[in-house]
C-alpha cells in the first residue's frame, strides 16, 4: 500500500523554537521506517500553502492513504487543521483526527470554552487581546501566560508564571508582541498527568504518565515549559522526567480515564490523542490541554504510553494503518493487508 507521509516543512536554520519545529522530521523518519518494515511504500510529501504542488504530488505518487503529521502550515499554528481539511475535501483517508478536532484543540480559548460548556473542570482564565487595560480581579495568583494558538510548549517557560498583578502587567506586552492573543490562566499547584488514548472507532485509555517534579529546584515553578521539553542542557529538562506510577489510587486512575474519554468524545478525537491534566491537593482534576494528534516520535509521551501498554512502535504504526484501512472502501480489502509487525 502506498502511504503519503504529509508533514509541515520546517524553516531551515536556527531560530526561536526551531527545535520543536524540526521535530516533525524525526516523526517522519520514524513513521517511514516503520511503514517500510511493515511492507508498505512510504512517500514524503510536504504540505505548504502551494496547494497545487501538494495535490499534484498526491496524484503523481498515486497515494492511497496519508499519515498526517502536519502541526502547522508554513509555521502558522492557526492553520494546523487545514491539511486535514484539504485531505477531507479531496476524499483521501488519513491517520489521526479530523480537521475540526485539530482546529478546536489548537485554539486554547475555544478548547476551554467547550470544556466549561460540558462541565469539565479547567483552570479559570481570561483572554488578553492586546489591550493595555485589563481587569484580573477574577483570577487568583499565581497565573501562567500561554499563547492562544502555539503548541509544543512554545512561549511557555518559567517567566510565563506571574505571582502578582504588577508582574503580570509588566510581562503581557512582550508576550503579546511575540505571540498575539494570550490566554492568562490560573496556575494549579499539584501533580501533572498525560493521559494518552489509542483506537478506532473507540479510543482506549493507555496507562497515565506523570511528570516527576521532585528533582526540580525549589525556586522553579512546577511546569513543563519549552526548556523542559526541548533544551537537553537545561535543569528543567533533566529534572522533569516522565514516569508511569504503578500504585495510583483506583479512584484517581478511574477519574483520569473518565476525563480523558470525555475530552476525546467532546472534541471528536480519532485514532490517537493525549489529554494533559493537573490534580490539586484536594484531588480535583483540571484539564490543561487536549492534543488531537500528539507527537509520534518513538521517545515522545504517546509512544511511551503505548510501550507501557506492551505495544512496540511498529505495532502502533500498524494499528494506525489498520484504522485507516477500516475507513477505506471495504470492496478493496486487498489494499489493506494485515500488518507484519
Amino acid at each position: 500500500m502506498v502511504f503519503g507521509i504529509v508533514y509541515n516543512e520546517p524553516v531551515t536554520g536556527s531560530y526561536a523554537f526551531s527545535q520543536s519545529s524540526a521535530d516533525v522530521l524525526d516523526q517522519v523518519k520514524a513513521v517511514e521506517e516503520a511503514l517500510v518494515t511493515l511492507g508498505h511504500e512510504a512517500v514524503r510529501i510536504p504540505f505548504t500553502r502551494d496547494l497545487a504542488r501538494f495535490t499534484g504530488s498526491i496524484r503523481e505518487k498515486r497515494i492511497e492513504a496519508v499519515f498526517n503529521l502536519c502541526e502547522t502550515v508554513d509555521e502558522d499554528p492557526t492553520l494546523a487543521g487545514h491539511p486535514a481539511a484539504v485531505l477531507e475535501v479531496a476524499g483521501i483517508v488519513f491517520t489521526g483526527s479530523p480537521s475540526h478536532a485539530i482546529t478546536t484543540t489548537t485554539d486554547k480559548v475555544t478548547a476551554k470554552r467547550l470544556l466549561r460548556a460540558v462541565g469539565l473542570s479547567t483552570p479559570d482564565y481570561m483572554i488578553y487581546p492586546g489591550s493595555g487595560h485589563f481587569n484580573v480581579s477574577c483570577l487568583r495568583f499565581p497565573v501562567i501566560i500561554k499563547p492562544r494558538f502555539e503548541d509544543a510548549s512554545i512561549g511557555i517557560d518559567q517567566e510565563s508564571v506571574c505571582t502578582s498583578e504588577t508582574e503580570l502587567k509588566g510581562a503581557v506586552g512582550d508576550f503579546f508582541a511575540r505571540f498575539g492573543t494570550l490566554l492568562i490562566e490560573e496556575y494549579i499547584e499539584g501533580r501533572e498527568f498525560n493521559v494518552s488514548l489509542f483506537g478506532y472507532s473507540d479510543l482506549a485509555v493507555l496507562p497515565p504518565a506523570e511528570i516527576d517534579f521532585s528533582r526540580l529546584p525549589g525556586h522553579l515553578h512546577r511546569i513543563v515549559g519549552y526548556r523542559a521539553k526541548w533544551d537537553t542542557t537545561s535543569i528543567e529538562y533533566e529534572a522533569t522526567p516522565r514516569v508511569f506510577p504503578k500504585n495510583l489510587p483506583a479512584g484517581l486512575a478511574g477519574e483520569l480515564a473518565a476525563v480523558a474519554r470525555q475530552c476525546a468524545h467532546l472534541f471528536g478525537l480519532r485514532d490517537y490523542g493525549r489529554v494533559d491534566v493537573r490534580v490539586d491537593d484536594r484531588g480535583r482534576v483540571y484539564v490543561l490541554e487536549v492534543n488531537a494528534n500528539p507527537c509520534l516520535t518513538p521517545d515522545a509521551g504517546f509512544a511511551s504510553a503505548c510501550g507501557e501498554a506492551d505495544m512496540p512502535y511498529a505495532a502502533v504504526v500498524d494499528g494506525l494503518v489498520q484504522f485507516v484501512c477500516s475507513r477505506m472502501d471495504t470492496n478493496d480489502t486487498a489494499s489493506c493487508p494485515a500488518g507484519q509487525g
